[in-house]
């Protein structure tokens, strides 16, 4: 073995680990979690309430501007979905599991059934899989 081909060997090696340094440090936590995670359901929440219809008459009445008021819960929002999450920190990267919704607002208005399964690492949060089951009063609208 001459000494050029274990010094590229050693290359190699110095920059995988470099790589596997950099996405153990750039694994996003629970603040970037709860960020994004407010982001999805401000965006889910916007589309099953304030759809046309969705809310009873009295909601309309009281309620003038929908998407403004989803969009400013969007820090409590992202709260909930973390203190309703599992975390699976693998160092190089997460995995999130979010399960929340099914509590009643008001008479015959539930909050909709939101599942998610969120990938974490090299700095972006991806969904990997979701589901939503709607709201019982509002499916019945």
């Amino acid at each position: 073995m001459t000494a050029s081909t274990g010094d590229g060997r050693w290359t190699w090696v110095a920059a995988a680990g470099v790589g596997l340094l950099a996405l153990a440090v750039t694994n996003p936590g629970t603040e970037d979690f709860e960020a994004f995670a407010g982001d999805q359901l401000v965006r889910a929440a916007s589309r099953e309430l304030c759809a046309p219809g969705s809310l009873p008459l009295l909601a309309r009445l009281v309620i003038q501007d929908c998407p403004q008021l989803v969009a400013s819960q969007r820090t409590v929002l992202g709260q909930l979905a973390a203190a309703s999450s599992r975390r699976y920190n693998a160092g190089l990267f997460s995995v999130y599991t979010t399960e929340l919704g099914g509590q009643t607002l008001l008479p015959g208005l539930t909050i909709p059934r939101y599942r998610a399964v969120t990938l974490a690492g090299a700095g972006q949060l991806l969904v990997i899989q979701s589901s939503e089951q709607a709201a019982q009063g509002l499916a019945q609208r």
